[in-house]
């Protein structure tokens, strides 16, 4: 069952590292009355948001925003995202990013929305073209010789391995993230600011 709502703004994540830096980029941004809720996978999702939208407390809420993974497809992943709006019977966003009309007004975010990938794909943008990542470059053409292919997800092993070059090197993407690793001014995340001021708005 989602968790007791307690803020005219609501802002639906997949998992706990999203929770977590998404609450360190709220903070960050210092928007007030944003309730950031889990609602754990994608699978999930549309059980989870016709639960939320048929409790008492909803009636109170103002604005809503879901974020999730692009994984193989941004566009995809937007269109599911789109029809578990629509069995509960709420606003559907024309685009990624754009607010929909509605009580409560809605909009979605897919990370990247552009591109196949993962929160991990925008991190590693953030880091793009430093010293610690011409680092990484070295340090898997080391492990990964001969052209050999990476991990599946290139972006998690990147990430992974630049945390290692942090004060933080033990800890998970979103606890990195209250920590202070990452740079949210950074143009990386420019479309996850203008999300969040958008929802946050008056």
């Amino acid at each position: 069952m989602p968790t007791t709502i307690s803020a005219e703004r609501l802002l639906l994540v997949e998992g706990k590292d999203y929770r977590n830096f998404f609450a360190a980029f709220n903070k960050h941004l210092r928007i007030p009355q944003m309730q950031i809720m889990n609602f754990c996978s994608v699978t999930q999702l549309s059980d989870y948001l016709s639960a939320l939208a048929k409790s008492q407390e909803f009636a109170g809420v103002r604005r809503l925003g879901i974020v999730r993974d692009a994984e193989d497809s941004a566009r995809s992943a937007f269109q599911s995202v789109r029809s578990a709006l629509d069995r509960a019977a709420l606003a559907l966003p024309d685009t990624v990013g754009i607010i929909a009309d509605g009580c409560p007004a809605v909009s979605v975010l897919v990370v990247p929305d552009d591109r196949a990938g993962m929160l991990e794909t925008v991190l590693a943008d953030s880091f793009a073209g430093t010293r610690e990542d011409d680092c990484i470059d070295r340090f898997f053409e080391c492990v990964y010789p001969d052209g050999r292919k990476m991990q599946q997800r290139p972006e998690k092993a990147r990430t992974a391995a630049y945390l290692a070059t942090t004060p933080a090197p033990h800890v998970s993407v979103g606890v990195a993230a209250m920590k202070g690793v990452w740079d949210f001014d950074h143009v990386a995340f420019r479309k996850i600011r203008d999300f969040l001021s958008r929802l946050g708005a008056p």
